[in-house]
């Protein structure tokens, strides 16, 4: 075949024709090179706002976490000294020097303690008789006594003290019995040093109502009886002065929640409760956070609530981000505890917009300098774009008068060493396609005779490995009848006498790697079950031998389990060690006779079930070691004895089946197959084994067998008697359980 350069042209022409509209070098140079600039400059500009409001958002959750804190120390600050006035009150009654029934010497003593205190103290004593005395700094300044005796009774007497601690002016007279109080059923209740819940001051209604909660100690006499009740009590009023003074924010709040939800102290609700009523009658009703007026708050609440479930849920400190009103609040949560009673949660929230001002205006002049970047950048593009492009659209117009026929074509040299090599690379092109036009057909012909004889040698091959395929698959399926042939058949379980034996094995690949026997010799039924590692046909040899050994040893009628599995070990082992492989295998033994049957080997658990379905599984773990695994097991090997009754029996299985999966990847697991048998026992040997090798059927549904699965399911039959022996009481046997039975 010879074509002259005009036809060759043509071809040529035709096979690089445009199909579709093209863009222009100058734009595909231009316009990726724009998009890029562009995509750079917004994304710095994301990243640099982005990066800002993370550091806003760090710069919030340390500042919350830090206020938090802060309020934290000083709230239980405030309540462990409050609670050391009481110790050491409680010290001085303890050491005799102070007489809770000489109320003149308590009077002197709490004025005492007021006045040098910095607290807001109000120090009293009440006892089970009633009796009562008190001493309170006044809103004013100055200190009264309120006390009540057993002369004065149901009445308590408010007296102004003087700067000496007297009496000066009796004030008030009012009822008033302190076992009634909050305060002093707290104590009594908890029996230690505790705090009351909080309840409302009535002293304080008239001119300023608060509320407040005491600290308590109960006092008890010798003979362990209580004797009264000490108390101090605080008003929220400091805590939430202290909240109000903590500049957090311009428009940042806190507040402090019960475990209950109602709100304690905020630094933005003055009072956080309502009024029913007037005067000293009026009620106080306690405001839930989710309830607030305050949208913060009632926002942060709810939102604590949704993460949460409940306020008892939280236990350490979390943060918060969330919406309220279109706009972003980061929180701190903190849990408070004193170890006395007091369990609160300490809540601090700053909105995003106190720290996002900079952010909008660094913002805006990024973009401003972006887009300056941007039109130099472009205006820079076009020009290098024109620049590249001449000497490129040259060598264009040399290639499509080359297609057109005329291959004597040079390009002139750019100033551009790459495109300086793409010209000297076209012009040597354009020679040796000159060249190439003339022995093509030469090269045809002999690129065509050495892909026939390569597509010859291909085939040579393809049928080799297809004659080598026939003898493997062959070979295998030899072995595999193998194995079939050499299970036990349906006629010698059925002639057993004394037990209904059903068994089961189907392998994950053409030759599997389980084995399982049933033999009857001189009246004792000897039960194999194996697994070896791997399939194929080693794994195949191997089980293959399993079997033959215990037959041959079943022959031999050895009758020792340490014998008799450490004989078959060594026999494995050097068979194994000849064929220079690593498989292993793990092997259990059960000897049955005369309704006992003894447990040797170590494989998966053995399952005893009870005639009822109570299934007791025995782990083989301690009971030897792998068949395979290592020369000398003797001294590895144990075993149990466990007695079956009429209805009880046993299943053995192998681990392709607890561990096949779903398509979920979940395993099926030994506690599914315990299900299984234990609601189908009440049924026959093959019902039991069908009702289980249905369910993982069902489980696994569409997924492949990844391992061999075996099941074997004996019963020993109703109507033969046997001596009763107690069954193992425990669900499942433990070590000392085993060495419990290897000495029965």
């Amino acid at each position: 075949m010879v074509f002259s350069k005009r036809a060759l042209g043509q071809r040529l022409g035709k096979s690089i024709a445009p199909t579709s509209r093209k863009f222009r070098l100058r734009t595909a140079l231009v316009l990726p090179f724009v998009l890029q600039i562009m995509t750079a400059v917004g994304l710095v500009g994301y990243l640099s706002f982005k990066n800002g409001q993370k550091a806003v958002e760090d710069l919030a959750n340390q500042l919350t976490h830090e206020v938090s804190n802060r309020i934290d120390e000083h709230v239980v600050g405030y309540f462990d000294k409050t609670h050391q006035i009481l110790r050491v009150t409680y010290d001085s009654v303890q050491s005799g020097n102070l007489d809770l029934n000489n109320f003149e010497g308590l009077e002197h003593y709490f004025w005492n303690v007021v006045q040098e205190g910095d607290l807001e103290s109000y120090l009293s004593f009440g006892n089970e008789e009633g009796e009562f005395v008190g001493v309170e700094h006044r809103e004013d300044g100055t200190v009264q006594l309120k006390i009540r005796t057993k002369a004065t009774e149901p009445i308590r007497e408010t007296y102004l003290l003087d700067n000496l601690g007297n009496r000066a002016k009796l004030l008030k007279e009012a009822d008033y019995d302190p076992r009634k109080r909050p305060w002093y059923q707290a104590a009594v209740s908890a029996k230690k040093p505790t705090w009351s819940p909080i309840y409302p001051f009535f002293s304080r209604q008239a001119t300023n109502t608060a509320l407040g909660m005491s600290a308590v100690v109960p006092v008890f006499d010798s003979s362990k009886q209580l004797e009264g009740v000490l108390c101090i009590n605080v008003t929220l009023l400091r805590i939430t002065d202290f909240l109000r003074d903590l500049y957090i924010s311009p428009h940042g709040q806190s507040f402090i929640i019960e475990r209950s939800g109602n709100l304690v102290v905020s630094s933005t609700i003055r009072q956080p409760f309502t009024l029913e009523g007037e005067g000293e009658d009026a009620k106080i009703v306690r405001i839930p956070a989710i309830k607030s007026k305050d949208k913060t708050v009632q926002a942060t609440a709810q939102r604590l609530l949704h993460d949460f479930g409940s306020f008892e849920a939280i236990h350490k400190s979390q943060q918060l981000k969330f919406k309220v009103e279109g706009g972003w609040y980061y929180a701190q949560v903190l849990p408070i505890q004193d170890g006395r009673g007091i369990d609160w949660l300490v809540v601090v929230v700053v909105p995003e917009s106190d720290f996002m001002a900079q952010i909008h205006q660094n913002t805006r002049i990024t973009i401003l300098l972006c887009l300056g970047a941007l039109i130099i950048a472009t205006g820079m593009g076009i020009l290098t774009a024109r620049w590249i492009s001449r000497p490129i659209i040259d060598i264009t117009q040399a290639s499509e008068d080359m297609a057109g026929g005329n291959l004597a074509q040079r390009v002139k040299p750019s100033p551009i060493g790459e495109i300086e090599k793409l010209a000297n690379s076209f012009n040597s092109m354009a020679g040796q396609l000159k060249e190439a036009f003339e022995t093509l057909e030469d090269k045809v012909k002999e690129r065509t005779a050495e892909l026939a004889e390569a597509n010859e040698e291909i085939s040579t091959l393809n049928q080799r490995l297809q004659a080598d395929n026939l003898r493997m698959s062959t070979e295998l399926d030899i072995l595999r009848e193998m194995q079939q042939l050499i299970l036990p058949k349906a006629a010698e379980l059925e002639a057993i006498e004394d037990l209904d034996i059903a068994g089961f094995m189907e392998p994950a690949d053409e030759v599997g790697g389980d084995y399982y026997d049933v033999l009857d010799t001189d009246g004792v039924v000897t039960i194999g079950i194996g697994d070896v590692t791997g399939h194929g046909l080693e794994s195949g040899i191997l089980m293959v031998m399993a079997q033959t050994a215990v037959r041959t040893l079943k022959e031999i009628r050895e009758q020792d389990p340490v014998r008799f599995l450490d004989t078959l070990n060594r026999t494995i082992y050097k068979n194994v060690q000849r064929m220079n492989s690593d498989k292993n295998l793990t092997l259990a033994i059960l000897n049955y006779s005369n309704g006992r049957i003894s447990i040797s080997g170590q494989h998966e658990e053995t399952l005893v079930v009870r005639k009822g379905g109570e299934i007791e599984r025995i782990d083989t773990m301690d009971l030897g070691l792998p068949i395979g695994l290592d020369e000398n097991i003797a001294d590895l090997i144990s075993h149990i004895t466990v007695e079956l009754e009429l209805g009880d029996g046993i299943v053995l299985y192998t681990d392709g089946i607890t561990e096949a999966k779903d398509i979920n990847k979940q395993f099926y697991g030994l506690e599914r197959l315990c299900e299984v048998v234990s609601r189908n026992w009440n049924k026959s040997v093959e019902q039991i084994k069908q009702a289980a090798i249905d369910d993982l059927q069902k489980f696994i549904g569409e997924q492949k067998l990844f391992d061999d699965i075996t099941l074997v399911v004996l019963k020993r039959q109703d109507n033969l008697p046997v001596d009763f022996i107690t069954p193992v009481e425990t669900n499942r046997v433990s070590l000392n359980d085993r060495n419990s039975l290897q000495n029965n």
